[in-house]
């Protein structure tokens, strides 16, 4: 009787810190912040909706940003940051006459796509200039998290034909959500903020229902037991494995 109630004990210790581990190593993994992946391409004239034309650039960027108070313009440029200098007030001579967005790569087609496909048309008074923009989203109005920074590129007065092309596929680190674009001009010369374009200026940025790769998946496929008419978690597979094990080293 002794070596039975020992046995049966060691079985319940076993089945129980099998689910505490396996617990603890998914809370753990829930509470880590994930690097930001994407691939980009970037240019005038090149042909939308396909990741391979222009400048292709693979980015690793910092975990999302979702809580927070969300401004109007983000209006920092990475030159900015690094000279402390350049101006935070639009310029009258710059705006973004309008920008459009395709959504593609919904493999699982639950209606939020991994691909991002915008256009977008910068004007000037002048008759040529040289600029940049930086380009973010916000995760449910939460705060601007840059995704890109786009190559410098020439625009000619009020032309239609100097429209840019930012086409991104999100890889990982942005979860299935609602998305705002913002689109921040810059001088090419010396990084002055020049104008912006987002969600309150045009709807096409707006409400854009994203998320990466790794979540755009089928769903898995739930494992049926038979017997027991139910469905059976991956924890309690490990529990029964675990109490499997204990009683074959018992015997």
């Amino acid at each position: 009787m002794k070596t039975r109630t020992l046995s049966i004990r060691s079985i319940y210790y076993a089945w129980f810190t099998v689910l505490l581990l396996a617990g603890t190593v998914v809370a753990y993994a829930d509470d880590q912040p994930e690097t930001r992946l994407s691939t980009t391409s970037q240019g005038q004239g090149i042909e939308r909706g396909s990741i391979g034309g222009g400048v292709v650039s693979h980015d690793e960027l910092e975990p999302l940003i979702t809580r927070g108070e969300r401004t109007t313009t983000a209006r920092v440029s990475s030159q900015q940051k690094l000279s402390g200098g350049g101006s935070q007030a639009s310029s009258i001579d710059f705006w973004i006459y309008d920008a459009d967005v395709d959504l593609y790569s919904d493999l699982d087609r639950d209606g939020y796509f991994a691909g991002i496909d915008l256009l977008f048309d910068a004007d000037t008074n002048y008759s040529v200039a040289d600029v940049y923009a930086v380009i973010y989203l916000s995760y449910e109005f939460g705060p601007w998290n840059e995704y890109v920074t786009t190559q410098d590129f020439t625009i000619y007065g009020a032309s239609s034909d100097d429209e840019y092309i930012v086409d991104t596929e999100l890889v990982s680190g942005y979860p299935t959500g609602d998305y705002d674009i913002l689109i921040e001009l810059f001088d090419a010369y010396d990084g002055t903020f020049l104008a912006s374009f987002g969600p309150e200026d045009s709807s096409e940025l707006s409400y854009l229902p994203l998320e990466d790769i790794g979540h755009d998946t089928p769903q898995s496929t739930t494992v049926i037991v038979t017997e027991g008419g139910g469905s059976v978690s991956w924890l309690l597979l490990l529990s029964i494995l675990g109490v499997a094990a204990v009683r074959r080293r018992v015997a």
